[in-house]
């Protein structure tokens, strides 16, 4: 059983304190734990829809090398993809949520698109097809990863939140109530058997007089 807090005046002002911060503490936490929520689930509807256009992309453009690899064959469109150089780069950014490290993830580019050096090679509309089925990927892919991965930070922070929300309410708070009470309750005590001394020493004083 925990010690309880010695009966005094002192004791009594700074648990009545710390349950006005324990209180403070907790609204901000709860409101914190809200816009967390919010922010997830706004995030987690946005990676839904990216991963059911991810994959509607990513279907069109393996029908359409499929049909490329009829019309141009198997070889042209390796040798188009081996003259393929990457121009994109991915640079890494962070944005903050309620003191939470969102990932944001931007593609700048230099000279052109990713498939940009493929025309040189071939000029077929399947292949254009291709190309532009699997550029529109390459964003759908970065922008689901960056999604997923507030995703993952916020569900950590919102985990964490939450159990200091119901320490807050369950443990410390009724903890220090309780604690006040006590010590409130022990000097209502203490007082009455002052006063009843004090009445005590005073009659005997008065018959001491006598």
């Amino acid at each position: 059983m925990k010690e309880r807090a010695s009966p005094t005046r002192m004791n009594l002002i700074l648990t009545r304190k710390r349950i006005s911060g324990a209180k403070r503490g907790y609204d901000i936490l709860k409101r914190k734990r809200e816009v967390i929520a919010i922010e997830f689930l706004r995030i987690l509807r946005e990676s839904k829809t990216g991963r059911m256009q991810l994959k509607g992309v990513l279907d069109r453009g393996y029908g359409a090398a499929a049909r490329a690899s009829t019309f141009v064959g198997d070889f042209e469109l390796d040798r188009v993809a081996e003259g393929i150089e990457e121009s994109s780069r991915i640079r890494m950014d962070t944005k903050n949520v309620m003191g939470v490290r969102i990932p944001e993830i931007t593609v700048s580019q230099k000279e052109g698109r990713v498939f940009g050096a493929y025309s040189v090679l071939s000029t077929s509309t399947a292949v254009d097809d291709v190309r532009d089925a699997f550029e529109e990927a390459a964003d759908l892919v970065i922008n689901v990863a960056r999604r997923e991965q507030g995703l993952k930070r916020l569900v950590v922070e919102l985990d964490k939140t939450k159990r200091r929300v119901n320490a807050l309410q369950y443990v410390l708070i009724p903890e220090l109530d309780r604690s006040s009470k006590y010590i409130s309750m022990r000097l209502d005590e203490m007082d009455r058997d002052m006063f009843s001394a004090l009445k005590h020493v005073k009659k005997r004083l008065a018959k001491g007089k006598e």
